[in-house]
């Protein structure tokens, strides 16, 4: 085998927003956008890296891997690096990437470059590393060539996913589990607000540092408490003053509720309570924007105009946060009216032009050739 075709998807989470890096859990699936990559063996050192949709490529030999200028080279660098660690490449290759899911939309598009990338290296040269292996040096690639300090969820998702389900994942133990999800009469619509903040990753990162303080401060009494996914609210009560740290206390008490909102959700789904499902949405939202603080002015506008809007049982942000998506559950028969009325009234609200997708819950990573 010379050269392989493989293509990794975008991923939507349902709910457990910012839970992953808690040892929490999260409820993603796989979408059908995705990124393809095709790597060509070549017979020199060389890796050649050409991006198809910005029209622009670059090379470097094997023996010089290291972080580039060129931001969207390192998702693909950082991924050659992780295979490194372990492997030695006998010869170079050619990686051509292109992908149809929008960037900056909270869909994880990295990722899913990461992923494609991971998978079709370790079929091309055989190494055998299994798919939870590849799904954390995709995660060490962003992490580490990104500084994106992410979770597991995003990789996990793109590798993982499988066709009208969602996966709950154990981010502590890594352990998963597929639930349907029924949709029958609903639609999933992600409205994007075209809006990306600058502070969006800086942000990411200090919202971690203010869960392992306030994990810090729940030690002093609870000692086995290495995560928020050991607390609960009254340990939380107990050793954080909501006066004193309002801030770590608003964080913490968020992650700790999230955590439970995202286990009582896959019951609704087991049960078919599709509406009760979308009402946890809603509350996500709520303790995004208020709690934890990553939502902001537009997404809180597009909840807002569909909370109380007849044939959309839920909604909430999405992805990490300060713009991107929000995900709402519709009626199937009402989705064409609520996209126009929600475009129509965040227009008046924003000024800005909404964008939507409809999305279908797909498989993860496979070989397309």
């Amino acid at each position: 085998m010379q050269s392989i075709t493989v293509k990794a998807p975008g991923r939507i989470n349902l709910i457990g927003e910012h839970t992953d890096y808690n040892n929490g859990f999260v409820l993603p699936a796989a979408i059908q956008k995705a990124a393809t990559v095709t790597i060509e063996k070549r017979v020199d050192r060389i890796v050649t890296l050409i991006a198809l949709d910005l029209n622009e490529s670059i090379s470097i030999l094997l023996e010089e891997i290291k972080p580039s200028e060129i931001h969207w080279a390192n998702y693909i660098i950082g991924v050659i690096a992780q295979f490194q660690k372990k492997h030695n490449f006998p010869i170079g290759f050619s990686i051509t990437l292109k992908s149809d899911i929008p960037i900056g939309a909270g869909l994880s598009s990295s990722a899913a470059i990461e992923c494609a990338v991971a998978y079709a290296l370790n079929e091309l040269f055989a190494f055998g590393i299994d798919k939870m292996e590849l799904a954390l040096m995709a995660q060490k690639a962003e992490q580490e060539y990104a500084g994106v300090k992410c979770g597991i969820m995003d990789q996990f998702a793109s590798l993982f996913g499988k066709k009208d389900h969602v996966v709950l994942l154990d981010c502590k133990t890594m352990e998963y589990q597929y639930f349907p999800l029924l949709l029958k009469d609903y639609t999933i619509v992600l409205f994007d607000t075209q809006i990306k903040h600058a502070l969006a990753s800086s942000e990411y990162n200090t919202r971690r540092l203010e869960c392992e303080a306030g994990v810090a401060m729940i030690q002093t009494k609870y000692a086995n408490v290495v995560s928020l996914r050991a607390a609960n609210l009254e340990m939380l009560n107990e050793c954080v003053s909501a006066d004193l740290y309002p801030i770590i206390y608003n964080r913490c008490k968020y992650v700790i509720q999230e955590i439970e909102r995202t286990l009582a959700a896959t019951q609704n789904l087991v049960a078919n309570e599709l509406v009760a499902f979308g009402e946890k949405m809603f509350a996500t939202h709520e303790g995004l924007s208020k709690l934890y603080e990553v939502s902001c002015p537009e997404l809180d506008v597009l909840v807002d105009i569909v909370k109380n809007k007849e044939g959309v049982i839920g909604a909430r942000m999405m992805g990490g946060g300060f713009g991107g998506c929000t995900i709402n559950i519709v009626k199937a028969t009402e989705v064409n009216r609520v996209i126009a009325n929600t475009s129509e009234a965040y227009k008046q609200q924003t000024g800005k032009d909404l964008v939507n997708y409809i999305v279908s819950i797909e498989d993860g990573a496979y070989i397309i050739n």
